[in-house]
């Protein structure tokens, strides 16, 4: 029902009370008329009735016009009194709703009967519905990056990208490092695979060695003794790397490991190393490279995301459609995953209105106190005008009996 409904409604009942007031007026003067010439007693018993009434009804239609009016204009103490207490009202209508609404024991029956994870499931699993939602998505985050400040961008990445840079410790990252390969062992594939290369070299170029040996030797010595030479050289130094290839516990591979250990606490530790990775990172670090980095980066990230969400079959948007899915079904099927995600939303919807129940009562009040005085009596008036017509309807008859009953009780036992 709207305004103007109400506000028919309302006149109707009002032009019912002030007709029935008006009825009981008629009738006094009637009977009291007719009480001059004709001593019946009917007269006298419906002229107390009507007497009574018209009491009723005047103080009814005072008490109901003192709520939201002046009576008739005059400014009586304690009448209009939603215009004049409305602050005071917004005040009580406030902590009215947070104490017997928003209380504890109140609103955890209600908490405890969330659960969102089967209805968003259901509704995830509807292509038309994943299909909305990438649209809207896609909308919303292009529409971001269009509105987005280039050169802000690029100057946020560039001071994020200086204050991470003056952080960076790289000859302790280096040297942690190679400590994490060390531990996990994973430099003994290298020395395998390098030891197998040795190996297999020293084996497919003999006759360089032969030569190398020839070239070295006096011009006396005869060529089969520089190729026996050689031929030891050959095979044991392939022998040699083969059992290093083979043996995971050969010497050299723990003097390498060792060394590179040695290695790595140096790069850590010494001065010269430190001040070696600081230029470095300085030199690479330039005012100029890292406007040009962050540019070159902010471009490359706006350009394929502006492609990905464009597209209507892109590699991005298939991939989030297979995620949507999979959640989906999740949300429908896994009971575990369901508790965890509407426990998470009970909480947090608990937690919220707890502790923002003082900002609902605020905005009860300012809202109300806000309004105009005689706003909200218009308001209230619309909402209650109707019931309170009845009291004056009751009051009218219900002061008549009441007359009527004092005038018996005065005639018969007085």
């Amino acid at each position: 029902m709207n305004d103007e409904q109400k506000k028919r409604q309302l006149r109707n009942y009002k032009m019912f009370a002030t007709g029935l007031f008006v009825l009981m007026a008629i009738l006094f003067v009637v009977m009291t008329i007719l009480e001059k010439k004709n001593h019946a007693h009917w007269i006298g018993y419906i002229r107390a009735f009507s007497e009574a009434a018209m009491v009723g009804a005047l103080a009814d239609w005072f008490a109901v016009t003192a709520l939201f009016n002046y009576p008739l204009g005059i400014k009586i103490p304690h009448t209009n009194l939603i215009e004049n207490s409305k602050e005071r009202i917004g005040d009580n209508l406030g902590n009215f709703v947070v104490e017997n609404f928003l209380s504890p024991q109140n609103i955890r029956p209600y908490i405890q009967k969330i659960k969102i994870s089967n209805f968003v499931g259901d509704w995830l699993s509807k292509e038309r519905n994943q299909e909305n939602l990438m649209k809207e998505v896609s909308t919303i985050i292009l529409d971001i990056l269009n509105k987005l400040d280039d050169t802000e961008v690029v100057n946020f990445i560039g001071k994020k990208a200086k204050e991470m840079s003056n952080d960076l410790k790289i000859n302790e990252i280096i040297g942690n490092g190679i400590e994490y390969i060390l531990d996990k062992k994973d430099h003994q594939r290298f020395i395998t695979n390098l030891s197998k290369q040795i190996k297999d070299y020293v084996l497919n170029n003999q006759e360089m060695v032969k030569n190398r040996v020839k070239k070295e030797s006096y011009f006396l010595v005869p060529k089969f003794v520089d190729d026996g030479i050689a031929d030891k050289i050959t095979k044991g130094l392939s022998k040699y790397f083969e059992e290093v290839e083979l043996d995971e516990d050969h010497p050299l591979r723990n003097e390498i490991t060792e060394k590179l250990y040695s290695f790595s606490t140096e790069i850590k530790t010494e001065e010269k190393w430190v001040e070696e990775f600081r230029d470095i990172k300085n030199d690479f670090l330039k005012e100029e490279k890292i406007n040009q980095y962050s540019t070159d980066i902010w471009n490359s990230i706006k350009k394929s995301l502006t492609k990905e969400l464009e597209e209507q079959n892109s590699t991005l948007k298939n991939y989030i459609q297979r995620n949507l899915a999979e959640l989906s079904q999740n949300l429908k099927t896994d009971e575990k995953f369901q508790n965890k995600i509407d426990h998470w939303i009970r909480v947090t919807a608990y937690k919220y209105i707890l502790k923002n129940t003082h900002q609902f009562g605020a905005l009860i009040s300012s809202t109300v106190g806000n309004w105009e005085g005689k706003q909200l009596s218009e308001k209230l008036e619309l909402e209650v005008g109707k019931d309170l017509q009845f009291i004056r309807v009751n009051g009218t008859i219900v002061g008549g009996l009441v007359g009527l009953v004092i005038y018996t009780v005065a005639n018969f036992f007085i």
